[in-house]
């Protein structure tokens, strides 16, 4: 049995998923958690240069961002792995909700814990040593990511391909507003009144996650099972995702855009995880609060970039308007490595990623919805979605890590141009023709 589609009272609880899932990325993966490492495990001139960040974890060192980099990087190959599998049993099961709610839970309370991270200097000059405290970071990006993979599969379940582009643009705003609003009251609570100290911010970043998720679940419904069979439910989860793979490799429209989708999403993706770290490192003078302003701009132009990419996709359609936007992606990585060394320079980087950031990310997922058949296994067919993010999130931030440890965080940007060109060549050799059909 099909989902209604274009139930106002569905798409309503979908898109306020976003709300409750957004604080995941600012608060623990952009803002609040990245300072707060990058505070606890360096030392700075008084310039502000970083001179010393140097860590140590089960007995080997690291600079700082290098190792965050890599448990980041083991999250999401985890994820990578088994998605795939959940997501062809949840799809037989009709446990697509339900495999959405697990991995929401555990993203919020593995957040909850990040209260407790600490990093200590026993002796001055020696790594900062980081013991299992940074755990909880590693099962809270598993739980983030893993929950997307069933809950973007419920958009062409929910919506006609017509509105693809405005329910996924309105998800990515009410994303980019409600995380927004929580961070600004994380500020207020922390930095100007001081009534809690900035570790609260992990377990509010849990609260909110949890209360408005009920909301959307209790409007989400529920899928139907097409396999009977619980014993071959495992078996039929494994059947599923090898038959989505042989349906892909027929379809050169949808092959082709998983291998565009693949590089340029991967630069993204780092850019957003290591964008505070290459601040805090690289730009002379940069103060705490100028970088959550910053965050901040980049959050609310998003809200405009989500839909004005989705007015260009209407009007020169998909493809033409993801060109459009790595283009802009190549640009400003190059700026940045060539002209980025002083707060004002950043903050122009900064409102130039906020509109572009929600537009790629939205479109990217809308187009996908679109160039997919119609089938019961539509979570298996995320899985793939999610399979080619997370591998390149994987290769991207690896990538990233290594060049700074042989090299330096300045450098690793030139690898993120090389991520967009990529992209862009893969999806300008789409069938035009195709493209043109399947992105209006």
């Amino acid at each position: 049995m099909m989902l209604e589609k274009g139930n106002k009272r569905t798409i309503t609880g979908w898109v306020f998923y976003d709300w409750a899932n957004s604080v995941y990325p600012l608060i623990i993966s952009s803002a609040i958690f990245p300072i707060l490492y990058e505070t606890q495990t360096s030392i700075k001139n008084e310039a502000g240069r970083t001179i010393y960040d140097t860590i140590s974890f089960l007995g080997r060192e690291f600079h700082n961002t290098e190792f965050y980099a890599y448990v980041i990087c083991l999250s999401y190959i985890v994820v990578a792995l088994i998605s795939p599998l959940l997501s062809g049993i949840a799809d037989a099961g009709g446990k697509r909700k339900l495999f959405m709610q697990f991995f929401c839970y555990l993203g919020a309370f593995s957040s909850a814990l990040l209260y407790f991270f600490h990093a200590d200097q026993q002796v001055a000059g020696t790594p900062f040593v980081i013991g299992w405290s940074i755990v909880p970071l590693f099962f809270g990006s598993i739980g983030f990511w893993g929950s997307l993979v069933y809950y973007n599969a419920y958009l062409p379940d929910i919506a006609e391909p017509k509105d693809h582009d405005k329910v996924s643009a309105r998800g990515f705003s009410m994303g980019y507003l409600g995380s927004s609003t929580l961070l600004i009251i994380v500020l207020i609570l922390t930095v100007f009144t001081k009534v809690i100290s900035i570790q609260w911010a992990f377990p509010l970043v849990s609260l909110w996650w949890i209360s408005f998720a009920t909301f959307s679940f209790s409007r989400l419904p529920k899928t139907t099972a097409f396999q009977t069979d619980k014993k071959n439910l495992i078996s039929s989860g494994y059947k599923e995702v090898f038959g989505v793979w042989k349906q892909i490799r027929q379809n050169k429209t949808l092959k082709g855009y998983l291998g565009s989708f693949f590089m340029f999403n991967m630069a993204v993706q780092t850019i957003m995880v290591m964008a505070v770290a290459f601040a805090n490192k690289e730009v002379i003078g940069i103060k705490q609060t100028d970088l959550i302003l910053c965050i901040l701009i980049i959050q609310f132009i998003g809200i405009l970039g989500a839909y004005l990419m989705s007015k260009v996709s209407k009007l020169t359609g998909n493809f033409k308007a993801l060109g459009i936007a790595i283009v802009i992606w190549i640009l400003l990585c190059l700026y940045v490595y060539q002209f980025v060394w002083y707060p004002w320079q950043f903050y122009i980087a900064a409102a130039i990623v906020g509109l572009v950031m929600g537009g790629i990310q939205s479109l990217a997922r809308s187009t996908y919805s679109k160039l997919l058949p119609e089938t019961k296994d539509l979570t298996s067919y995320f899985s793939f979605y999610d399979l080619a993010e997370k591998i390149g999130l994987a290769i991207g931030t690896l990538t990233f890590g290594l060049i700074e440890g042989f090299l330096d965080i300045r450098t690793s940007i030139l690898a993120l141009v090389v991520f967009f060109v990529l992209g862009l060549l893969l999806l300008i050799r789409i069938p035009q023709q195709q493209a043109h059909e399947t992105s209006n």
